[in-house]
């Protein structure tokens, strides 16, 4: 378990306890930046100094590459240490359409290659060399100082103006009875006590200047979550062009196979029914008709069950709420159903057709795959930071539903990414499944 290093305001004996995890840090942390700096001076200077030939630029974006990766390795350093993990910046997304140059010379034109650069090669190893020297004095001199006594034996007589005490001792009035050597152990031993009363506050804020400088150079910029933001709604908004391309095609699919081929077969049976009516053959032309009738009744059907998959009249005139009670009441598998009553509130009536939507084919695929015999559906707004609704489906059927490319539950997860939502799935082998659906939504309804 990594040793966590305390804030400089931290109580003094949980300081002291994490001391020597706090040097370890300073410890890695410089000789991790003699390394880097050794390294990417070499690579980054010949690429300069060869920048006018073919191989110069290739190797300055080496080096920029091969900073990020030092960068990395001083932020998981901290992260093992204990200290505050500092966040994954946005790095530049490789563009697979883009010229061969243009993705060599990405690296080139992005603001955090060149911070980790700069830090790895100019401020890490100038702070860590700092920090490091200030640890091991602080260190060197509480112990020494401590210990004076138990070593001094072993040093020949102090000389006067040979070092500092020995300076010192030479200008202090004297002392009855106190001999050199003794004041000697004096001093040193009050100096060990006071670096040692001073060490875990010095050794805490120091590893606060190390930490706090590569957060600032190696950590997130506000920019990038303005970036991170734009992309995941780009991203969305893709994959609800997709689900919605893939809802229509479905639909027309459907609409071909199913009430359009009855329909066709409808007309058929009437044309077969007028011919036999004004052949007088009445019982051969009621048989078309009585053909022809649940042709027609069956197309309704149909078209009842796809028109699930489109806003009906009753989400559009009464809401989500009692638009997914009505779901759970067609359904043939008996659905207990729980709804938030503020949902209509929560939800936005883009958001609310999509749900609806959702949850319709999950109770289809519930009906036709799942064997279950009951199933509850549970819908709540949750109204923390962000807000959301969250839909639940479970059921006790044999399970082993999972996610296939191209298919139903792989569209819906698709569908509900256009929200900038998510949709997990549990449903190990023998069940129960249970599906979740999770979307933002802001406090006056608008997509979060």
């Amino acid at each position: 378990m990594p040793h966590e290093i305390p804030a400089p305001h931290g109580g003094y004996l949980r300081a002291w306890r994490l001391a020597p995890g706090a040097t370890a840090y300073l410890l890695l942390e410089f000789v991790v930046a003699m390394i880097a700096l050794t390294v990417l001076s070499t690579v980054f200077f010949t690429g300069v100094g060869t920048f006018v030939l073919v191989i110069g630029v290739p190797l300055m974006v080496g080096a920029l590459l091969l900073a990020r990766r030092f960068g990395q390795l001083e932020r998981s350093i901290a992260t093992w240490a204990g200290r505050e993990p500092i966040a994954e910046p946005e790095w530049p997304l490789p563009q697979p359409q883009a010229h061969a140059l243009t993705r060599l010379l990405q690296p080139l034109r992005s603001g955090h290659y060149w911070s980790y650069l700069t830090h790895q090669m100019l401020v890490g190893p100038i702070v860590a060399t700092v920090t490091f020297s200030i640890a091991v004095t602080w260190w060197a001199t509480a112990l020494g100082g401590l210990s004076y006594g138990l070593w001094q034996g072993f040093l020949p007589d102090p000389e006067p103006q040979a070092d500092w005490p020995g300076w010192l001792i030479s200008h202090l009035p004297p002392l009855t009875g106190w001999s050199g050597r003794v004041l000697q152990v004096a001093i040193f031993s009050v100096t060990g006590v006071l670096f040692a009363v001073t060490l875990p506050w010095v050794i805490s804020g120091l590893t606060a200047v190390q930490h706090g400088l590569a957060r600032l150079m190696l950590g997130r910029w506000p920019s990038d979550d303005l970036s991170a933001v734009a992309r995941q709604e780009a991203a969305g908004r893709q994959s609800a062009v997709h689900a919605e391309d893939t809802a229509m095609r479905k639909l027309e699919r459907d609409l071909h196979d199913g009430p359009q081929q009855r329909l066709i077969r409808l007309q058929l049976d009437l044309a077969a029914a007028e011919r036999r009516a004004a052949s007088g053959e009445t019982e051969e032309a009621a048989e078309y008709a009585r053909q022809a009738r649940a042709q027609a009744q069956a197309a309704l059907e149909e078209l009842r069950a796809l028109s699930r998959g489109v806003a009906p009249p009753l989400l559009t005139d009464r809401g989500l709420r009692l638009a997914l009670e009505a779901l759970a009441e067609q359904s043939t598998v008996p659905v207990s159903v729980t709804v938030d009553p503020g949902l209509d509130d929560a939800v936005p009536s883009e958001v609310a057709r999509a749900l609806y939507f959702v949850v319709a084919e999950l109770l289809t695929n519930l009906t036709k795959h799942s064997g279950a015999t009951q199933a509850e559906l549970v819908a709540q707004v949750h109204a923390d930071e962000p807000a959301r609704v969250r839909l639940s489906v479970v059921d006790n059927g044999h399970g082993g539903a999972s996610f296939t490319a191209g298919h139903g539950l792989s569209g819906l997860r698709e569908r509900v990414s256009g929200l900038l939502g998510t949709l997990t799935i549990e449903s190990p082998d023998g069940g129960p499944t249970r599906v979740d659906v999770t979307v933002p939504v802001s406090a006056d309804g608008a997509i979060g």
